[in-house]
């Protein structure tokens, strides 16, 4: 097979014959006022736009990864330099700052646009595409990076790439993960093929922030959802390197089109990913829709295309119907031709962005009316959907797996037999494709939520979302809906910095006074399903899941057992249904029946003095059945303007 595009980052210098006109031009005209002002004011400006820049040495604007010959990428300072040579040569970039890391650091935002159009509201009036590509999540997985910086340098001052800024405002957080990003070793990951100088996988606080998109629990995070909802980004790119098995594929990547995405995106994206395969494999590359093996040394078994849950920006994207792309390179291969690789999909796909601009702008038109709809529309259009999985019998559609041979190999130190793939023998191997398209969880979505006011850090994770929220000025008394959770069950490790719970939700209907001060979320919203998935207790990740609500599952008050002793006898001699209830508990709870501590707290949890809130769902939330009260007018978090 050929290599890949060799032409794509090399840099070219620009003509020098624009500025050499310009030069002329003014030297004639400037004996006139009248003609001086107006070639400052409308020609030399149109002049920059249309491409006319002063001439580039090549040999300047190579990146660090390029100077290298691929061994090295830049460092945190060399990239924030790179950036801002490439924003103090060109009118098109300006270099902007999102936030601070945990360390400290600035985290910089590159924005490229012809028309100068620097903030979201001026971004917003040209009616372009904004494009985000942000690298780094995980620093040691870097060269969205390294492709990034070629890709702003084609762009904006060797104008070999100028014409994707046509009808596309592009955003590159050049890297997120910025702490993690300057924790350097080449030890970091011991599956990567380079670059010498990789960073670390985590941030500061050993938090994986592409773990945190919903629970919000870091600066970087609470950074990128400002910069997401003041500029709205229409499609972003999530670039990565991948672990896993050999095989011949250099890049996979992953558009959410699956049920959790609304269906005219869903429509938009499957174009889009063939289209990319298509292109992609002319440039040289090798690609493939990125997948797992159901077995890593026999891909005939098949290989699966899951989606990915919200706390992933990948999963995260579809639920705020936003075009979200995973890109994940692949390990073995030379960071060169990842860096490559990364960037021919990157410029692929702008290059579709620009040739119907329009077809992307209507499907998240249409996707945020859709969900804006969601809670008036009857069964089962008023649905969300919260999680997904491949059928047991599914077959899946015909697929090649681009494979190598290997051979199995026995670890002495591990006792156990390796794979060992032999990079010199491709071969095809018919499998099957199965993506996860069966639906396994979905709720109705109400009219809207009530949240205590005590749990106002629920209110404020919803705010960073970028969720209307409005509070009660008085209480009100509702008939609404919620739930009651049993079998309660605490994760026994930390998982990034939070102890997760599940349990199984058992529906109630209740009358509830929530008092003044409580928080009401409206879902008359594009951003729905993005509240159901952070409220309803059965998504995924919900905060609920994540410990927001922890303290509803301990118990304050205990009884002595000289106390319940006695009344639980006259409970069970009054109580017939009650006997044969604690027989059946007894019977599926053989430990417990030798356990006095345990039989009488089955009595206690059956008493007027149990705590009637614990393990009940403080959130409730109001259907079409219960008007939302008129009194709800203060506004507690206002929607970003931008």
């Amino acid at each position: 097979m050929r290599g890949p595009r060799e032409t794509s980052i090399a840099p070219r210098a620009a003509s020098p014959v624009c500025a050499g006109f310009l030069h002329a031009l003014h030297s004639l005209l400037m004996s006139s006022q009248t003609l001086r002002l107006a070639f400052n004011t409308l020609f030399i400006p149109y002049a920059l736009m249309v491409g006319c820049a002063q001439p580039a040495d090549p040999t300047a604007w190579r990146t660090r990864a390029e100077q290298s010959g691929f061994t090295h990428t830049a460092s945190y300072v060399e990239t924030v330099e790179y950036c801002r040579r490439v924003a103090e040569h060109s009118p098109w970039v300006r270099v902007q700052s999102i936030g601070t890391t945990p360390q400290g650091r600035d985290m910089p935002l590159v924005v490229l646009s012809r028309d100068q159009a620097f903030t979201p509201a001026a971004a917003a009036r040209t009616g372009k595409r904004t494009v985000l590509i942000y690298n780094g999540v995980h620093s040691g997985e870097i060269e969205g990076k390294d492709a990034c910086l070629a890709l702003m340098r084609d762009i904006a001052v060797t104008r070999e790439k100028a014409a994707l800024l046509d009808h596309v405002t592009l955003l590159i957080l050049p890297i997120y993960n910025i702490d993690g990003h300057e924790r350097v070793s080449e030890f970091n990951r011991i599956n990567q093929n380079g670059p010498t100088n990789m960073g670390w996988r985590a941030n500061a606080t050993n938090i994986n922030l592409n773990r945190d998109f919903m629970k919000v629990d870091t600066p970087e995070t609470r950074a990128w959802l400002r910069m997401y909802q003041d500029w709205k980004p229409d499609l972003f790119f999530d670039t990565h390197t991948t672990d896993g098995a050999d095989f011949q594929y250099d890049i996979t990547f992953f558009i959410p089109s699956g049920p959790e995405t609304a269906p005219p995106l869903a429509k938009w994206s499957r174009q889009l990913e063939s289209h990319l395969l298509t292109l992609l494999a002319a440039d040289g590359h090798v690609p493939q829709v990125y997948f797992d093996m159901r077995d890593r040394t026999d891909p005939a078994k098949g290989i699966v295309a899951g989606e990915f849950l919200p706390r992933f920006s990948t999963g995260y994207g579809p639920i705020t119907n936003r075009v979200s792309i995973l890109v994940e390179t692949h390990m073995i291969k030379s960071f060169e031709r990842r860096v490559k690789a990364t960037y021919d999909l990157l410029v692929r796909t702008i290059e579709f962005v620009n040739t119907d601009p329009e077809s992307l702008r209507r499907a998240i038109a249409d996707a945020d009316l859709a969900t804006r709809q969601l809670h008036a529309q009857n069964p089962p259009n008023n649905r969300v959907v919260l999680a997904t999985s491949q059928p047991a019998d599914a077959e899946g559609e015909p697929f090649i797996f681009k494979a190598y041979e290997h051979q199995f190999r026995k670890s002495e130190a591990g006792n156990v037999e390796l794979p060992v793939w032999d990079e010199s023998r491709p071969v095809d191997v018919p499998s099957r494709l199965i993506r996860s398209d069966l639906v396994v969880r979905s709720v109705a979505v109400p009219r809207a939520y009530l949240i205590p006011p005590q749990w106002s850090e629920v209110a404020d994770r919803l705010g960073l979302h970028g969720i209307f929220v409005q509070r009660l000025p008085e209480a009100v008394t509702l008939d609404l809906q919620s739930v009651r959770f049993n079998n309660v069950r605490f994760a026994p490790r930390p998982f990034e910095g939070r102890f997760m719970v599940d349990y199984d939700v058992h529906p109630m209907n209740e009358t509830r006074v929530y008092p003044a001060g409580s928080y009401l979320v409206r879902l008359d919203t594009p951003l729905a399903a993005l509240a159901v998935h952070l409220l309803d207790p059965q998504g995924p990740d919900a905060l609920v899941r994540w410990g927001f609500f922890t303290p509803i599952f301990e118990q304050k008050e205990y009884f002595e057992d000289y106390v319940m002793g006695p009344m639980a006898d006259r409970m069970l001699a009054e109580e017939p249904a009650l006997r044969d209830e604690f027989d059946a508990w007894l019977k599926a709870n053989p430990d417990m029946a030798a356990n006095p501590r345990a039989r009488l707290a089955f009595f206690y949890e059956r008493s007027p003095y149990r705590d009637n809130q614990k393990d009940v769902y403080p959130v409730g939330w109001i259907t079409a059945k219960t008007p939302i009260p008129p009194v709800i007018t203060r506004l507690l978090l206002e929607p970003n303007p931008n």
